[in-house]
């Protein structure tokens, strides 16, 4: 091999890492996006039932799906306290 092969196979290894480095960047960022979105949707059941310390078993099981994935993504330890929280509740059907 020459050097212009050599540095033609340099410049093709430097474009595919950086073809690669931003496709991690923007899997990231669908990351943030979905945790924000799970956040926000355990949180609106738990304010939605806060005050009655009461939720229906389908709002219950669904909390606790979202919360799974949530935690999945690497969710912080805010959501843990407020799970905490739910399991105490009392269940309807």
């Amino acid at each position: 091999m020459n050097i212009a092969e050599l540095a033609a196979l340099a410049a093709q290894l430097v474009a595919l890492i950086g073809v690669i480095v931003t496709g991690i960047i923007s899997i990231s960022k669908v990351f943030d996006g979905q945790r924000c979105l799970l956040r926000s949707e355990m949180l609106k059941i738990y304010y939605k039932h806060q005050q009655s310390k009461e939720i229906r078993q389908y709002e219950y099981e669904n909390f606790f799906l979202l919360y799974g994935a949530y935690k999945k993504l690497k969710g912080n330890s805010f959501i843990d306290k407020v799970a905490k929280e739910i399991k105490g509740w009392t269940v309807k059907l």
